[in-house]
């Protein structure tokens, strides 16, 4: 029993221990998992994807230039000669050059728009990939804490099974004195056996929380530290709600989407009217030497379609409403999930002080039934049970307390604060701006392009 309660204190210090030298903290498990995310490299290519559609956008702004160069040959054969074409056979060859360039020059503002709602599509998926980190994240924090909490479950089942061992030998000793029957004896071998099944299991979940550990942050866990001071969530349910609506990812993500579906709407009216284009050319014949140039204009209505403009017109009215709708719905969900992350804060409290009373209460109990035992009042079945009582309700203890550290993290997560930058990591965090910004004007082979093979360098890619 000594050696038990040592056990017990000995995960408890664990538990509430400082940091010990060269122990993995949490914050090193947050880095490794931001670091080593394909989830997140998948999404920011998404991103950059996302920008370069900006750099399309803005391309179809600007003109379409191209040249052609041609050269042909022709061999004639005429073996009848007539008044109109006399006999010849002869051999030609041709060549010439052109150049061309072309501009859309108005179109009712349709490339503008196209650009605007590029740019917003660009903010939209900066917005999912800010939720894709708070997943990865909050993963980080439950793999970490499910590790220490199996392996503080693994130690209360191997002091289970000394325990039990120890009873065994109890009840042995006192059959051999003719104290208790056989029955005592199996009882404590029935007991032992079951203590040895639910530690293999408890090692069982130890395993699968290590393997998730690793992918999540890329490696298997060492000896991790304590758990630190969890971070500042909110004072009342409302602030909380408060919070999400203004900095949850979703709801800006979704308010981007209607921004773009409004775009859509005005992109969709500029086809019902005219379209005016320049071309400009040059060519030469580079066998004579004579060349053209020439300058033309072009305007271009379409006055029948067989009712597609105006079924893509009313299309993109019906996508600003499912949009509009789609953010409506979006906030309610987010308000949702920050309650449910409340209540179960709450319910998680409430269980570690409802655990600690029950501890208290158990271990008096197990402490009274031992002592009754050794003076024939008890059976070693009213002990087994008392201590398998105990052992449940400081297994109860240490999940209860799991779960509420878990769920601070799910509360920030919920509220959008889950990210690197609000936890101040201090590990390099994915900058959506650099390589926007080197992309959004669309460069080719020049001075701008050379900076953009710096930034997907700096980036990995």
């Amino acid at each position: 029993m000594q050696r038990f309660v040592k056990a017990l204190g000995l995960v408890a210090a664990m538990v509430s221990a400082p940091v010990m030298a060269g122990a993995e903290t949490l914050a090193d498990a947050l880095a490794a998992a931001y670091k080593n995310s394909h989830l997140l490299d998948q999404n920011q290519a998404v991103l950059r994807a996302a920008d370069e559609d900006a750099g399309i956008a803005v391309a179809n702004l600007r003109p379409v230039v191209g040249f052609v160069v041609q050269g042909g040959w022709r061999k004639f054969d005429n073996g009848t000669a007539s008044m109109a074409m006399p006999q010849a056979n002869y051999e030609a060859f041709s060549s010439s050059a052109s150049l061309t360039a072309s501009m859309v020059l108005w179109a009712g503002g349709r490339g503008q728009l196209g650009a605007q709602a590029a740019k917003e599509s660009v903010l939209s998926t900066r917005e999912a990939l800010v939720g894709v980190e708070q997943q990865v994240l909050l993963a980080a924090v439950s793999a970490y804490v499910n590790v220490r909490l199996q392996s503080e479950i693994v130690a209360l089942r191997e002091s289970n099974v000394r325990v039990i061992t120890q009873e065994l030998r109890a009840a042995k000793d006192r059959f051999d004195v003719g104290e208790v029957t056989l029955t005592d004896v199996s009882l404590a071998e029935a007991a032992l056996a079951a203590s040895n099944a639910n530690l293999a299991a408890a090692r069982g979940e130890l395993m699968v929380a290590r393997e998730r550990y690793k992918a999540v942050t890329g490696a298997y866990p060492g000896k991790l530290a304590g758990l630190p001071k969890p971070p500042a969530t909110a004072k009342s349910l409302e602030a909380a709600k408060s919070v999400a609506e203004r900095t949850h990812p979703a709801i800006k993500q979704m308010q981007h989407e209607v921004r773009v579906a409004e775009l859509n709407v005005q992109i969709a009216k500029t086809v019902l009217g005219p379209t005016l284009g320049a071309e400009v050319s040059a060519s030469e014949d580079l066998d004579t030497g004579l060349g053209s140039v020439g300058l033309g204009l072009s305007l271009n209505q379409t006055l029948y379609a067989g009712g597609k403009n105006a079924a893509t017109y009313r299309k993109a009215l019906a996508g600003k409403d499912a949009a509009r709708a789609g953010m409506l719905q979006t906030t309610v969900q987010v308000e949702e999930g920050v309650g449910q992350a409340w209540a179960n804060l709450a319910v998680a409290s409430a269980s570690i002080a409802a655990s600690q009373q029950q501890i208290q209460a158990s271990q008096k109990a197990f402490d009274g039934v031992r002592e009754e035992a050794t003076l024939g009042a008890r059976t070693t079945l009213d002990v087994l049970n008392a201590e398998q009582d105990l052992l449940s309700a400081r297994a109860a203890r240490l999940q209860a307390e799991a779960g509420r550290y878990i769920g601070v993290y799910s509360l920030l997560a919920s509220m959008g604060l889950l990210t690197a930058e609000h936890l101040k990591l201090g590990v390099p965090t994915y900058d959506p701006e650099a390589y926007y910004n080197a992309v959004k004007d669309a460069p080719a082979m020049s001075a701008q392009g050379a900076r953009l093979d710096r930034i997907l360098k700096k980036i990995g890619n």
